[in-house]
């Protein structure tokens, strides 16, 4: 895993006025926030819908070549995502690089934002604090809920992640947030033996459908949700509360 950046003493950041994201979230971000200053983005930044920047590949595999082209003075990654390899290429050709952390929680992720966005540009956007003041509070625990983002093999929300964080604020208890890994992968006997309130399946990474994905757990109530709102963090944040309280009212309903 790749050393993080955002943490320890202040890196200044000069200003960047030419920034490359490999990181979905942080993309929408700056789009918003400084949008002057976007340059090139990975395949996978989907957001804002308008956006329209060169692209330079995957999240995980971005080509190399296509980011130095565009000159960027700084290369946003995350540590988790992203491989050191790529960011030690960026790096010795100029290129200055912020490496984020995998945010556990939504306080973590808002003061990583927080951090770029005073360091690069002394900046405090308003959706920012409008996100900070919407999750500020938890929410007490009202059901347990089963979270798969993929099948064929299924893989679900473990410990600390970011999604487990964003549902206990929202009252519901992941039933693997105590497992060892962050994404386990049991099987789906395993799955259903859990037997949580309910099951929630969002359209990203893996797009769950009403026809694909429920009938793997009979019996058990579910809910379809926008994995952007569970697991991206930034701008969206403002709206996911509400957008995810709404499809779990209506999946308890």
């Amino acid at each position: 895993m790749l050393p993080v950046d955002d943490l320890g003493e202040p890196v200044p950041l000069d200003q960047p006025r030419r920034v490359v994201s490999l990181v979905p979230s942080i993309t929408e971000a700056v789009a918003v926030s400084v949008p002057d200053a976007l340059a090139g983005a990975t395949d996978y930044c989907t957001h804002p819908s308008d956006l329209d920047v060169p692209r330079v590949g995957g999240s995980k595999y971005p080509d190399v070549d296509k980011v130095l082209s565009l000159k960027p003075d700084l290369v946003i990654a995350n540590s988790e995502e992203n491989r050191a390899e790529d960011v030690d290429r960026l790096r010795a050709n100029g290129v200055n690089v912020w490496v984020t952390e995998a945010p556990k929680t939504v306080p973590m992720a808002l003061a990583s934002l927080r951090r770029l966005f005073g360091l690069g540009w002394d900046l405090e956007p308003e959706w920012l604090t409008k996100a900070e003041d919407l999750w500020r509070e938890t929410a007490p625990a009202k059901l347990t809920a089963l979270i798969p983002v993929w099948r064929r093999p299924w893989v679900v929300v473990g410990r600390d992640t970011f999604a487990t964080d964003v549902l206990r604020r929202l009252g519901i208890e992941n039933v693997y947030a105590s497992d060892e890994e962050r994404y386990p992968r049991p099987s789906l006997e395993q799955l259903n033996d859990r037997r949580p309130d309910l099951v929630i399946l969002p359209d990203e990474p893996y797009v769950f459908t009403h026809e694909d994905g429920p009938e793997s757990f009979p019996g058990l109530p579910y809910v379809l949700v926008n994995g952007r709102h569970l697991t991206w963090y930034g701008p969206s944040l403002v709206d996911a509360k509400a957008g995810l309280q709404r499809a779990l009212d209506y999946g308890q309903g």
